[in-house]
């Protein structure tokens, strides 16, 4: 039995037709013969949608109570016995009532898909999970309805429904969406023609970003190399050179022009050397294109032309942006150049781009990679060629002119020959040139011609002295080629280590950020950190970029050893001996950014081991005075009523037994405190975060203070908070406790709430003494207790925990003073989406109020603080 199809009617809003157009899909389907069945559809009181349900066949629906309450949920199990070929299922983000099987409707459908049933469903674009940030900043309404996008992209079709938000506005006004009381506070919110449109934006991108992911599949199974020109894809061809910012910039300004464009950064790097781009340039222009919404890519070829084209069709890219050539006009006599190469054979499918820049035409500037001793097969060939063919048609031509140019002139014409071969091909193909011009000006223009003599002795010296000056001259300028590759390689050399020892010492280049200039540098495949314990120990990778990196330094291509046991192993072509220079530089320094990213590492772990030791330290001096203090009382009670020397009266035994009560309370608080502030400090606190009235939680948080010591304001109309109910009430228990203690008899802490915005503060007033700002922050550290507190008042970490919870529920907890004297403390805690019925016609749960946000955590508050504990997660 195979797997089912999931076939998605997306939308960009509620009421674009999503429901409609499955139902439509269900008749037609049913038309055909297909055995199609209604698993779940919700239409919301839509008389259009309800009518096209007449003629469909329905699954009766699984009844659910929750909280006294009755809901409807998708029967699962009775369509997996129905069977049906296709099943036609609503709202796929949907949240189940909790206690049903799966906790979301996406996942009741991979059942039936699973079971070989085709289902057709609908989702909103605002309820993909990785659209919720963006969705909340448009509408200012959080979804809390999500599913992953995964979920989405798994399905074998998706198909938009599209409408505009002129249309949809008008469908609303005509009742065809929602009730006719609820449409002017839709318009005027959720669906304000802005949001419409940046929601529809959305969806389109959505769906063509899967299309182009279909195109590419199908492209690649089908082995097309020709651009097809479905999207813009701009390539910006980089040369490390200054201009590479303005071509960065200009690609932008281009694809700013079409929505959905993209830009690609391209550096081809030789294969033959170090780069020879600047590594600081390149640095930025990375940085400059990312910033851009742009990928850099690096890759290596030795015709930078080829490889550009080549990477521009892999990645079906339709536009090609090129800087002016920085040649002068003389240099062009060495080939047409990058850019009028790459146009040439661009193709009718691929446009190229020639941007102007202030370096055009003002040279090429000295080549950093490339010395004399690895000039490359095609220059050495062309050296040879100068050297030893061109001479023999030299010496054709002149001798079939009428007129005689002399024997000096034409020495001189074949001296140049000379030089040029030592230019192109080094010094061998000059000294062979010299050699032939020696013979050709013997035979072909020293008498008698045509023989291998010399009647004049004056001749003889002369092409004895052309062949010695052609040897020399091959020789200088051999040598100033040599000088002038390697003081360019030593600068390019300087600038590289300058650079990474800058970056090094300022701490600014991780690990995986060396270890990937070093691949990028050489023109490396993979780059690989290798460290072992001992000679004996495997190698383990330390870090690590690129493709299949090497294991062992013995599989690599080149290898350098760092020390005794570590060793950085590189793949994709063999090195040089005077690149393993920089290499080893390289080498050092990533190990230096390896110690001190353990360095630093050690040090958190030292500062915690600190931070826990004097807690520690707090803890036992607590342990010492604040909890010995209750266990005494407690024990002399309990001494007291066992003692048969005394009679003692039953008033005298409930004062004992009120004692032994009092003294396990502050037990009790002491050790829920310190239970606390343990899983704070080790992070073990995982708040569940629903949403709930505050006047369900406060209250509840004063059952440890005395009656009447507390004056409570919370308005019933504050919109709800995201909290969790166990972490919010310890919290506000902690700090009216504190507020309380410190304040003077006769005068009662005041807790207020109001709402601000998305925010929703709670504010603890009270008259006692206040605490002067520059103590306001410590009064929040463990074991902290500031002024003359007694010592019996606590071991200080009442409101250390409450901060900790507040700040793990995303909120905060501060101190100000209270106007007139006294101090208060504000609880600022997250307000809960509102729930409008504009923003939630896609859920139903959302859209009839009575579903919870998240049925992971619909635990209710906690009716003391120890529950409150436990409820929480305290051990």
């Amino acid at each position: 039995m195979g797997r089912g199809t999931l076939r998605i009617y997306l939308g960009a809003a509620p009421g674009v037709g999503k429901t409609y157009a499955m139902l439509s899909e269900g008749h037609r389907r049913v038309e055909r013969g297909t055995d199609c069945v209604v698993g779940f559809v919700e239409h919301h009181g839509r008389p259009r949608t309800e009518v096209m349900l007449h003629g469909l066949e329905q699954t009766p629906r699984r009844e659910a109570s929750y909280r006294g309450a009755a809901f409807t949920e998708m029967d699962v199990d009775a369509l997996l016995a129905r069977r049906p070929a296709i099943a036609l299922v609503d709202e796929l983000a949907h949240t189940n009532v909790p206690g049903s099987r799966n906790a979301k409707r996406w996942q009741d459908v991979e059942e039936l898909l699973k079971a070989g049933i085709d289902v057709v469903s609908t989702v909103n674009i605002q309820h993909l999970e990785s659209l919720g940030d963006v969705v909340e900043s448009i509408t200012g309404v959080r979804q809390r309805e999500t599913l992953p996008d995964e979920v989405v992209r798994r399905a074998d079709q998706i198909e938009l429904v599209d409408m505009s938000p002129q249309a949809l506005r008008r469908r609303m006004a005509h009742g065809n969406v929602y009730q006719p009381d609820k449409v002017d506070a839709a318009l005027s919110n959720y669906f304000r023609p802005g949001n419409l449109t940046a929601l529809r934006e959305l969806a389109l991108l959505w769906v063509a970003d899967r299309a182009d992911e279909y195109l590419q599949q199908y492209r690649g199974e089908h082995d097309i190399r020709s651009t097809w020109q479905a999207r813009e894809r701009i390539v910006v061809g980089l040369t490390g050179g200054a201009e590479g910012r303005t071509l960065i910039r200009r690609a932008a300004r281009m694809a700013a022009k079409g929505s959905g464009s993209e830009i690609l950064a391209v550096y081809i790097a030789r294969s033959d050397g170090l780069t020879a781009a600047s590594p600081k340039e390149l640095a930025v222009q990375r940085t400059l294109v990312e910033d851009l919404g742009g990928t850099f890519h690096h890759v290596i070829g030795d015709n930078v032309p080829e490889a550009l084209l080549a990477f521009a069709k892999g990645v079906n890219a339709t536009q090609v942006v090129l800087g002016s050539s920085r040649r002068k006009t003389w240099q062009y006599v060495f080939g047409p150049g990058v850019g009028v190469t790459v146009a040439r054979d661009s193709g009718p499918d691929l446009d190229v781009h020639i941007v102007t820049h202030e370096a055009v035409a003002r040279g090429r500037g000295l080549p950093v990679v490339r010395s004399a001793a690895r000039l490359g097969r095609n220059r050495i060939a062309a050296g040879w060629v100068v050297g030893v063919l061109l001479p023999g048609l030299l010496a054709l031509v002149l001798t079939h002119i009428d007129s005689d140019p002399g024997l000096a002139n034409e020495m001189l014409i074949f001296l140049s020959l000379t030089v040029a071969s030592a230019l192109l091909g080094g010094l061998y193909p000059a000294l062979a040139s010299a050699a032939v011009g020696s013979l050709l000006l013997n035979f072909y223009f020293a008498p008698p011609v045509h023989q291998f003599t010399v009647s004049d002795p004056k001749n003889i010296v002369a092409i004895a002295v052309f062949f010695g000056v052609a040897v020399a001259v091959a020789s200088v300028v051999d040598l100033a080629a040599r000088r002038t590759h390697q003081a360019a390689r030593l600068r390019a050399e300087s600038e590289i280590l300058s650079f990474l020892a800058g970056s090094v010492l300022r701490g600014e280049t991780t690990l995986d950020a060396l270890l990937e200039r070093v691949r990028e540098t050489f023109a490396m495949e993979s780059v690989a950190l290798l460290e072992r314990e001992s000679d004996v120990e495997p190698w383990i990778p330390a870090g690590s970029v690129g493709p299949s990196p090497v294991s062992r330094p013995e599989d690599a291509d080149v290898d350098m050893p760092i020390g005794d046991h570590m060793a950085m192993a590189l793949s994709g072509r063999v090195l040089p001996a005077e690149d393993r220079r920089v290499l080893g530089a390289f080498a050092a320094q990533a190990a230096v950014v390896l110690d001190r990213q353990r360095l630093v590492g050690e040090a958190e772990g030292a500062r915690r081991m600190a931070e826990g030791n004097r807690i520690r330290t707090a803890l036992l001096a607590a342990v010492s005075h604040d909890l010995r203090t209750p266990l005494a009382s407690i024990k002399a009670s309990v001494s007291s009523l066992r003692s048969d020397d005394v009679e003692w009266s039953e008033e005298d035994r409930a004062e004992l037994l009120e004692g032994i009560e009092h003294g396990a309370d502050r037990l009790d608080h002491l050790v829920g405190n310190l239970l606390d502030m343990s899983r704070l400090q080790t992070g073990t606190v995982t708040p569940l975060i629903r949403e709930i009235d505050l006047d369900e939680v406060v209250p509840m948080a004063l059952g440890g203070v005395p009656e009447g010591s507390v004056l409570l304001d919370v308005p019933e109309s504050l919109p709800m908070v995201a909290v969790d109910p166990g972490l919010l009430e310890r919290a506000v228990a902690n700090v009216v406790e504190n507020a309380v203690k410190y304040s003077p008899g006769g005068e009662p802490v005041t807790v207020a709430a109001s709402s601000h915005g998305e925010r929703v503060e709670v504010r603890v007033t009270d008259r006692g003494p206040g605490v002067p700002d520059e103590a306001k922050d410590k009064i929040f550290a463990p074991f902290q207790r500031h002024g003359d507190a007694p010592r019996g008042a606590g071991v200080g970490l009442g409101l250390a925990v409450a901060r900790g919870f507040a700040e793990a529920m995303g909120g905060t907890l501060t101190a100000e003073d209270t106007p007139g004297g006294g101090l208060t403390m504000v609880l600022t805690l997250r307000a809960a989406a509102p729930a409008t019925g504009a923003a939630d016609g896609a859920g139903r749960g959302t859209a009839d109020g009575a579903e919870p946000a998240n049925s992971g955590a619909a635990h209710a508050g906690p009716a003391s603080p120890s529950d409150a504990r436990q409820k929480a997660g305290s051990p």
